[in-house]
């Protein structure tokens, strides 16, 4: 009964989360504190001091990124998912089309548009 008790996710999650914190906390305590410089949160990029305005950064080409693999791995869960036999093949061929159509449309507007 403990058992089960222990290994139902509710509970885990609250242990687990318990002990995460507990070794955050401690680990905040035992580090050494360091000293403050005047460069210290200033932005550095590959051995380049840059200015603010170009250390912004452009999300657009990182959701386009994203929406890709997206697209890409919820067209492999589908096609995992697909029966057997000629239909599932069928269906597996209809939808690889449509993916790679999709991810021409998102890497054709990556070079046009940036």
């Amino acid at each position: 009964m403990l058992t089960n008790a222990l290994a139902s996710p509710p509970v885990a999650l609250a242990l687990f989360g318990a002990l995460a914190m507990g070794l955050y906390w401690a680990g905040g305590r035992l580090a050494p504190r360091g000293q403050d410089s005047p460069g210290k949160h200033a932005p550095y990029a590959c051995g380049e001091n840059l200015t603010h305005s170009e250390a912004r950064i452009s999300y657009r080409r990182f959701f386009r990124l994203a929406l890709m693999f997206v697209v890409v791995h919820m067209g492999t869960l589908v096609i995992a998912m697909l029966p057997g036999g000629i239909t599932g093949r069928l269906l597996a061929t209809g939808y690889l089309a449509g993916v790679a159509v999709c991810v021409d449309i998102l890497v054709a507007r990556e070079g046009g548009q940036a």
